[in-house]
């Protein structure tokens, strides 16, 4: 059964105008599969619709990725799990159902450099996307010089109120950079105004005791640790940099060693550590 060409070309038109490009490419081709008795009519429409629908969601995708800082995509399928033992493949792919982001929990992961907490961040924040959620990703470093630079223009709040809108907040790197002087009390307040509103997932290189090193107070990461702990996921990964795996011979023998058989979250004692309320403690799973 062949269209009619006054029929088709109105078909053409209203493609056009429901600013449907897709459905127009593949509509020829449809058709001749249908002329010749491969598709019903049905399956024809459920194609052609389908094709658009794929369209707009990888638009949709890739504007909510842009918005969201993530550039430089990484995925669940390209994380080595093999490489990492310690962790819990099961688990992670649990986390990437997303019921922590529904429930506004506090995901942390804490490990050496190289051993894939930004990846797993990442490739977390990307399943989020994908699903639907909002996601904006930052740098502790990025994020206090933001927060900062708010405070001294007199837009603080609306700051904070623009952090707060994501349904993700991915903050990388803590404990890469110094925080600068007012910092911890500056990520305090975002913590604070998410608190129990939105999910966060933060990675770090530093035991939680030595949060009062990172922020260079203890009186604030104790706060800040007070929220962050008590609806949180606390994955910890023991085992070697990624990055350097090819390298390992190049690397010192004591190097070399730490990096192959040191747990990555040997305790650095210097100073006293903050106290943590162990009520918060016990809700990290």
């Amino acid at each position: 059964m062949t269209a009619a060409p006054a029929t088709l070309d109105r078909i053409r038109r209203h493609l056009v105008g429901l600013r449907m490009p897709r459905s127009l490419e593949v509509l020829e081709h449809l058709l001749r599969q249908l002329e010749r008795g491969e598709i019903s009519a049905l399956e024809a429409i459920d194609q052609l619709l389908d094709e658009e629908l794929s369209l707009r969601e990888g638009r949709r995708v890739k504007a909510a990725l842009k918005m969201g800082r993530l550039l430089n995509i990484k995925t669940l399928a390209g994380f080595d799990f093999s490489f990492q033992p310690s962790l819990d493949r099961n688990r992670i792919l649990t986390l990437a159902g997303l019921d922590f982001v529904s429930r506004h929990e506090v995901l942390h992961f804490l490990g050496q450099p190289g051993c894939g907490k930004t990846h797993l961040a990442i490739a977390l924040a990307v399943e989020a996307v994908q699903a639907g959620r909002s996601v904006y990703f930052t740098t502790l470093a990025e994020l206090i010089g933001s927060l900062a630079k708010a405070e001294r223009e007199g837009t603080l709040r609306e700051r904070i109120r623009f952090l707060c809108r994501p349904q993700l907040l991915v903050v990388d790197e803590i404990d890469y950079l110094p925080v600068i002087a007012g910092g911890g009390n500056l990520f305090f307040q975002l913590v604070n105004a998410r608190y129990e509103r939105g999910a966060m997932i933060l990675t770090s290189n530093r035991g939680f005791a030595e949060w009062g090193e990172v922020f260079g107070d203890t009186v604030v990461a104790t706060a800040l640790l007070d929220r962050l702990l008590h609806h949180a996921i606390v994955v910890r990964i023991e085992g070697a940099s990624y990055r350097l795996r090819r390298h390992a011979d190049l690397l010192p023998d004591s190097s070399a060693a730490q990096s192959t058989h040191q747990p990555e979250l040997a305790p650095r004692r210097r100073g006293r550590p903050p106290k943590l309320r162990t009520g918060n403690l016990s809700a990290a799973t």
